[in-house]
């Protein structure tokens, strides 16, 4: 078998032969590779198509008669898996079929079909089948996630936007209509392993989609109520009642997905009802209320919270928020997300989308005007205005020649406008910063973000009252690991920025101060 380097280099792909040899990954791990595997190496989706096919290649040649015996009774058998599946089918393609050249309906067919395969991708779902201008698709398979029903929902909200807006030589503006179920399926490696385009999953889930898809009108997107429930407060639905649905005995509750929600916090969306009030926690809250006042005195302060899923750090973050209503302050609200830790500032996007109030149905024009009204807030120039469209990818006169500068020169500009607009803020009143998921921060964001912290602690050492020394900043979601720095963005031990002599570190158990490396929860104060 070549080596890595010889292999990427068979198939044109040298410049991963060094981040493969930093990951340590050899021609021994080559044949286990997975798509997430090198999504995670930060291969593109072309590249990781191309070295897939490769490796499934090298495995088929390594392959002997008797593995193969072997191979064939294991694939006989079937597991059982809780997917959610999609069903997404061209409209009107039969019509369209009807006055187009067969070559010209090919290539809409083919622009199709790569919309969706990109989609499906960015998503972490994967293509099951294509049947013709229909497409089967599964999240939560071969790896399942948490979040699939949720990934599925963002996927088919982006797939019909996309399909309306492919671009093609047919006259014509293309729609799709989408069905969405989650529930237990029987999956058949057999035909997984056989033929990967048509993996065989048995159970009412795939009927269900398929028959949702055939209810929905051109453009929108239907679920079943084990996708609803699963999603939550994360998107606006439209209920339909109960349909009758072919095949079916009874009618099906039926909802559409309208659009994603307001609702920032995906902790708070899967809380349906208002939450209880804490318990145990008043050392916590009151730690955190201490570090806020020294922020609003001008003496900013940075708090991680550590420990175990499920603990309750996203809820203290929230009562925290709760006990700061009365108080004048802006809150400016992060999301890290697992599914794009290589998503350049993603929380900084979403956030910047999320308070200029961006809706889907928004011309480009809309989003530029609703950009210009919330920077107006911090009173950038219009150089660092120009940046951020650039960032949010909305379409400006270049004015300033952006296009023109390095990548690096871009990233200082961008860092530039994005400290400026906090800057703008800080100066009207203290902010309150809050990242949830922290340890999915991409690397640029935690650049940026470490930026800031610089900023405040710069700030905070200097007679004059710098505005960046009035934020406050809550890094929640991280998990516990016995006090290794190599966890947390900055070290979690040493002289704390602030006040004269505040040399220490507060770290809690339950609220009852026990000893931390046996801890639970923890808050380091820097």
């Amino acid at each position: 078998m070549p080596t890595i380097a010889e292999w990427l280099a068979s198939l044109g792909l040298s410049e991963y032969a060094q981040r493969f040899a930093e990951n340590h990954v050899d021609a021994g791990v080559l044949p286990d590779l997975t798509d997430q595997d090198l999504r995670e190496l930060g291969v593109p989706l072309g590249h990781r198509r191309k070295m897939l096919r490769a490796i499934a290649q090298l495995n088929a040649a390594a392959l002997e008669p008797a593995e193969a015996a072997t191979e064939r009774v294991l694939r006989d058998e079937a597991e059982r898996r809780h997917l959610t599946v999609m069903f997404c089918d061209l409209v009107g393609s039969t019509a369209l079929s009807a006055r187009l050249d067969p070559e010209e309906m090919w290539r809409v067919i083919a622009a199709y079909h790569a919309c969706i395969g990109e989609v499906i991708g960015r998503y972490q779902g994967m293509i099951a089948r294509y049947m013709g201008d229909g497409v089967l698709a599964y999240f939560g398979y071969p790896r399942a996630q948490e979040d699939d029903a949720e990934q599925a929902v963002r996927a088919a909200l982006t797939l019909v936007d996309a399909v309306a807006h492919l671009q093609t030589d047919a006259d014509a503006v293309l729609q799709a209509r989408i069905g969405i179920a989650t529930g237990t399926v029987i999956v058949s490696e057999l035909l997984i392993d056989e033929t990967p385009a048509e993996q065989a999953v048995i159970g009412d889930t795939p009927n269900l989609a398929a028959r949702l898809q055939t209810l929905a009108e051109p453009g929108t997107v239907l679920i079943c109520p084990s996708t609803r429930r699963l999603t939550g407060e994360l998107f606006d639905y439209r209920d339909l009642g109960t349909l009758a649905l072919k095949g079916w005995a009874e009618p099906a509750q039926v909802w559409q997905v309208l659009r994603t929600s307001g609702v920032e916090s995906r902790f708070e969306a899967m809380h349906k009802t208002k939450l209880p009030p804490l318990f145990g926690r008043e050392e916590e809250i009151e730690l955190l209320l201490r570090r806020w006042r020294y922020a609003t005195q001008g003496e900013g302060r940075v708090v991680v919270l550590m420990g175990e899923p499920g603990i309750g750090k996203s809820h203290i973050a929230l009562a925290l928020g709760e006990r700061l209503q009365g108080e004048p302050h802006i809150t400016l609200r992060y999301f890290c997300s697992a599914h794009h830790t290589n998503s350049a500032l993603f929380p900084f996007i979403s956030q910047l989308e999320h308070a200029a109030g961006f809706e889907r149905s928004d011309s480009p024009a809309e989003k530029l005007s609703k950009l210009d009204a919330l920077v107006a807030q911090s009173t950038i120039d219009l150089e660092r205005i120009a940046v951020l469209a650039n960032l949010l990818a909305l379409p400006i006169s270049d004015h300033f020649r952006l296009q023109e500068l390095t990548p690096q020169k871009r990233k200082e500009k961008t860092f530039a406008a994005l400290l400026a607009q906090l800057d703008g803020l800080a100066a009207r009143q203290p902010v309150f910063m809050i990242f949830e998921d922290i340890r999915w921060i991409d690397p640029t964001s935690l650049e940026l973000l470490t930026a800031i912290v610089g900023a405040r602690a710069a700030a905070s050492g200097t007679a004059a009252r710098h505005c960046e020394a009035r934020i406050h900043v809550a890094l929640a979601e991280l998990p516990a690991h016995d006090d290794d720095p190599a966890h947390t963005p900055w070290p979690t031990r040493g002289r704390g920025i602030g006040r004269e002599g505040d040399e220490r570190q507060e770290t809690t158990e339950g609220g009852h101060g026990r000893d931390s490396r046996s801890h639970r929860w923890r808050a380091s104060v820097h």
